[in-house]
Order: C-alpha cells, then structure tokens, then sequence
C-alpha cells in the first residue's frame, strides 16, 4: 500500500488549496492509499499565527509572516517530519521547499506581469520579492523529484517566469465534486431565483472570485452597458472592494442591474439561479470556478486562462473572450437569446472526466511511481554498502 503524506497550510471542505488537499485525501483513501496531512498547525506543534490582531493590513502581515515562516521554519521541521518515514510520498501545497511532489498552484510573478507594472508589483511588497526568488530556486534546482502543473499551459508559464525547471513537470488537473455541483432541478433553481426576486425572463450572469482587479470584474461591469438584457450576481471581495464595484456600477449606469452580495459560503444556490457563469480573469492556474460552473450546467464566459481554454468550446459550452467589455457583453446576450439550459448538457458533459475520482488516481499513478524509484535507489545504496 503507499504511503502519502500531503503538506498543506490547512485541509478542510470548500474551496482553495486546502479544498484541493481535501479532496484528494478523501479520493485517494478511497483508491486504497494511506494518506495523512502534515499541516501549519502540525508545524507550529500546536500554536497558533505569532500575529494575533484584526484588520486587512494586519492580515496582510499575517499571511507574509506565515509565508516566511514556512519556507525557513516550516522547511525545516518537515525534513525531519519526512525523514521519519522515508517509505512515504510527499505532495506539498505550500511554501516548503522540500519533498517529492511540488504542486503549482500559481505563479506570483505571472499574476503580476498578466495585470502589468509587474515590476513595480513585485518591489512596493517584500515578501513577493521573497517568493520569487524563492521560487525561481525552487523550480531551477532539485529541490522535489516532480512538479505538477494544474494546466498543460502553466508548464509554458513556469518557464518564461523562471527559464530552465530542474525538474520533470507533471500536468494534473484539479477536479470538481460532481455530486455537489450539478445542474439544478426545476424546483432547486425556482427557490434558488425566488432568493433574488427574479423573474423568468431574467438572465443573469454569475461572478465568483475575490481579486475583483485581477479576476476581471471591472470589466465584466463594463460589458453589462452593453448587454442589456443581462443581470450580474457577484460574490466574493471584501467591504472595500464591493463599494469600489458599487461605485464603478454607477459609473456605467448599471448598478440597477448589478448585485454585490460579498464573500458567501455554499456558492451553489448561486449556480442554480444563474443563467450563466463569466470570468475575464487576466491569470488563473487552475480556475476551480470554471469547473464547478460547467459541472453545475452553466455555458462559461472566459478569458483563455487557467483550465478554461481545455474545456470551454466556443458555442457549445460557453465562449472563450479576449477582454475587451464589447466582445464580452456580445457573448453574455448569444447566450441570454437562447432557453434556459440549453447549454446544461453539453457544459456538465465537458468536465466529466474531471471528477476527483480521477484526478486522486493520476497523482496516485505518479505517487506509485515515485516509490518505484525511492525503493530502487534504497535498494542500490544497500548493494553499494
């Protein structure tokens, strides 16, 4: 049976990296492997953040500190963690830089460069000047045995960020739970649409994602002065942010079309109350959004970022978009022209082979692999000696 261990900062239900790490240890269980987590808190042997305060700023410090402390601390303690069980294969998503699988779940530089000043992003903030270089010795050296992109086009953007990868790069998808993202029945999108007082002629637009800059939602915005017919629900940002939106809405002169309802938990009656799902993101590694929209029969509106190029199919699924609000709105009005659910069939039927189910059983295949290897050099020393 092999042994894995995950590195992650937290694990649980939802969305996020912690989302990813529970997912996988919930499906490759399932596949018959022993898995277990060695998380934040396990490193901090049961303390919590140094930092103890309130406030974005303070959150801020936070998040920067734990960052630090993980690659240094962090790193440390999970060599001696690993070393305890060298029969086990490590999959970290986190800042360690240490053990046999390294998960990409973004590149920092190639976030900053896609929104532009990407130099200036970088130096105004010292810990991103620390993850980039940070990371380009990461990728560069030998520091894991494998690296696993999330998207075949995230392998190109690790090496115009970094140049030459040290190591071999596995793509492995993240995956979608298909049993919690499902198109709605009749009577789940009524209640779910009685929410929001629409009527049935109403279409609406969903929007999920808290970096409103970075996710595209100005744009979006601006695409809704040319899409009259269409509504957009929008969830996700802090209270800063949702006001900047307000006011950006107004500016365009739909703010009577625009619904600012915050962060929010259980983003799948949002889903069955939507028409449609659109994101013009300028950088995604992944984008576990646009999986769980098709999953739940929504035709997706993306720039080409993260996994949306893989599986979105201009007119069957949903429309692939340059960022420009005309092209984007034109898009938003083909599909509010067209019957409610025209699009289900085709958008649930394109992430399929995304179940998580599948994805566990590649990281699986390779975790096999890789003990095929450790117990190769294991048993070569032992000859040597």
């Amino acid at each position: 049976m092999t042994r894995i261990v995950q590195v992650v900062p937290f694990m649980s239900a939802g969305s996020g990296v912690a989302g990813v790490a529970w997912n996988l240890d919930r499906e490759l269980r399932r596949l018959g492997a022993d898995v277990e987590a060695y998380t934040f808190p396990d490193m901090r042997r049961g303390k919590g953040d140094v930092i103890r305060m309130r406030g974005r700023k303070t959150a801020r410090i936070v998040t920067s500190w734990r960052v630090v402390w993980m690659s240094t601390v962090g790193t440390r303690r999970t060599r001696a963690y690993l070393a305890a069980q060298p029969d086990a294969v490590s999959i970290v998503h986190s800042n360690v830089t240490i053990g046999d699988v390294y998960v990409n779940h973004g590149v920092l530089f190639a976030a900053m460069r896609a929104r532009g000043r990407a130099g200036l992003r970088l130096l105004i903030d010292p810990a991103r000047v620390y993850v980039h270089f940070r990371d380009r010795a990461r990728y560069r050296g030998h520091a894991h045995r494998r690296i696993v992109a999330l998207t075949k086009a995230e392998v190109q953007t690790l090496r115009n960020s970094y140049g030459r990868i040290g190591m071999p790069v596995a793509v492995i998808s993240n995956g979608v739970d298909l049993d919690a993202y499902r198109p709605p029945s009749p009577a789940e999108r009524a209640e779910a649409r009685e929410l929001f007082r629409l009527d049935d002629e109403d279409r609406v637009a969903l929007f999920i994602g808290h970096e409103f800059d970075r996710k595209g939602l100005p744009t979006a915005i601006e695409a809704l002065a040319h899409a009259p017919t269409v509504l957009l629900l929008v969830i996700g940002g802090n209270a800063k942010m949702v006001a900047d939106a307000q006011q950006l809405a107004e500016k365009h002169g739909v703010a009577d079309r625009v619904m600012l309802l915050g962060q929010q938990t259980g983003v799948q009656k949002y889903l069955a109350a939507a028409d449609m799902f659109v994101l013009p993101s300028v950088y995604e590694s992944s984008g576990l959004v646009f999986l769980e929209a098709l999953a739940s029969g929504l035709p997706v509106v993306a720039t080409r970022v993260g996994v949306a190029p893989e599986v979105v199919v201009d007119g069957v699924n949903g429309y692939l978009v340059d960022r420009e609000p005309v092209e984007i709105a034109d898009r938003l009005e083909r599909i509010a022209a067209q019957l409610p659910g025209t699009y289900a069939v085709a958008a649930r039927e394109s992430v399929e082979g995304y179940s998580w189910a599948a994805i566990a059983q590649q990281y699986l295949d390779l975790a096999n692999e890789i003990a095929a290897e450790k117990a190769a050099e294991s048993a070569a020393s032992a000859r040597r000696a």
